[in-house]
């Protein structure tokens, strides 16, 4: 037999196979017992009634007239009844003087001894009197006993097959109570995969897991201070960075202005181009690692659908961008338990992505469900399937020859992990011959 995984069904499995074991040997033991008992008091019965019949017997065969003496008796009844001990007077030659109104001559053997024996059929005593000249046999039928016996070990068994499955029950309810606290535990550890690195409450854990508890905690608390001070190095890096590459482009930019000679101006031009680059990179870069840094579950819901709006209202203020995307959102407010700014930059490099590298004769189409599902499409190509399948991977551009960084899919896949949802890349659109399509799922 398979054992089962969870340390609840284990323990209620085992336990129960121990106590129905138990159960079992108890119930085998005293029906042994019972039967010694039992048949301890069938033989005193019989042996009882033997003792109790013989002296009246003699009396009764001593009193007799002689011309009934070689005459046999039997004992008339009252009234109809079961008679389950039946017996025979008999002399020193076997002939029979008295007998029980129901007894079978056939199953009396002869008198051998005083004392207990068997038949197949009938449990006998035999007792004599006066030198062994009178002696008297008492049989009771086997099937009797067995009868009798069978009955009481079942009275015996009903109440144990009524109290073992409710032993069961009571044993599965103690061991579901007991292992409440660890069950708390476990669904403590599994909420901090979506970003929550504070302590778990250990309250009420047994000896055996407590010390496990506390590993885990001290372990939480590492790397709760690893990531703050990744985070802090990032966004200090970030405000170190922008500025000196602000500086230089500006320096670049006024040198463009001020020079006179062809050739400086398009080397500054070149420069200039490459310190926007960098500055957008150092910006994706900054992205990404707050994205696999964590902490993007907010602590209360927040409406995605006004965040969707303002990005996308920010991003067709350019003249460059009001025609091409095509925005559609649900009347009602689509709640979800996100960081906004997260939200923000996952759609802003989905978005920025389509722009980028869909087709320029139709427009972007962004859209969110009701129930939080945001879907950017745009036309163009289809995109292979062994591609599409690295696009997310970071700084792969997929072939493409417009200016990009590479990591605006590797951003928003980040992030979908780090809230517990989903990224789905699609191409060809969906119902479309040609296309990509980018599908953002919030988690539960």
């Amino acid at each position: 037999m398979k054992s089962p995984k969870s340390l609840q069904w284990r323990l209620s499995l085992w336990l129960g196979l121990t106590i129905t074991l138990l159960w079992t040997i108890a119930a085998a033991i005293t029906a042994q017992k019972l039967r010694h008992e039992m048949d301890q008091v069938f033989d005193s019965a019989l042996e009882e009634t033997a003792q109790r019949i013989l002296p009246l017997a003699v009396r009764d065969i001593i009193n007799r007239d002689s011309d009934d003496g070689d005459v046999s008796q039997s004992v008339t009844t009252l009234r109809k009844h079961d008679e389950y001990f039946t017996y025979v007077v008999r002399d020193a030659q076997n002939k029979v003087l008295l007998r029980s109104h129901k007894a079978d001559l056939s199953i009396f053997p002869p008198f051998t001894r005083m004392g207990f024996t068997d038949t197949p059929t009938h449990r006998i005593y035999s007792d004599a009197a006066l030198q062994e000249t009178i002696t008297i046999t008492v049989a009771e039928p086997l099937a009797h006993r067995r009868a009798i016996t069978q009955r009481t070990l079942l009275d015996l068994l009903l109440p144990l097959g009524l109290v073992l499955p409710l032993s069961l029950i009571g044993i599965w309810g103690t061991v579901r109570i007991s292992m409440t606290p660890i069950m708390t535990f476990r669904a403590g550890i599994e909420a901090r995969g979506a970003g929550d690195l504070s302590p778990i409450s250990d309250e009420d854990l047994p000896s055996e897991i407590l010390p496990t508890a506390q590993a885990v905690n001290r372990l939480l608390e590492q790397l709760r201070r690893t990531l703050e001070a990744e985070h802090s190095f990032t966004a200090n890096s970030a405000h170190e960075l922008r500025t000196p590459v602000a500086a230089a482009l500006a320096q670049t930019q006024r040198l463009f202005i001020e020079a006179k000679d062809d050739a400086i101006r398009e080397r500054a031009r070149l420069i200039e181009t490459a310190l926007q680059r960098l500055s957008r990179l150092s910006e994706k870069l900054m992205q990404l690692a707050r994205a696999e840094g964590g902490r993007l579950r907010g602590t209360e819901p927040t409406d995605i659908a006004a965040i969707l709006g303002m990005v996308v209202r920010e991003m067709t203020t350019g003249a460059h961008s009001v025609d091409r995307i095509a925005f559609e959102l649900p009347d009602t407010q689509v709640m979800a338990r996100i960081d906004p700014d997260a939200f923000a930059i996952l759609a802003r490099n989905l978005i920025e992505n389509a722009l980028k590298h869909g087709s320029q004769q139709e427009p972007v189409r962004v859209t969110l469900s009701t129930d939080g599902v945001l879907s950017v499409a745009n036309g163009g190509a289809a995109v292979a399937p062994d591609l599409l399948a690295r696009l997310s991977e970071p700084f792969e551009r997929g072939g493409a020859r417009v200016d990009g960084t590479g990591l605006g899919l590797a951003i928003a896949r980040a992030i979908a992990a780090g809230t517990g949802g989903r990224i789905e890349l699609i191409s060809p659109r969906e119902g479309q011959q040609d296309g990509f399509e980018a599908r953002f799922t919030l988690g539960k």
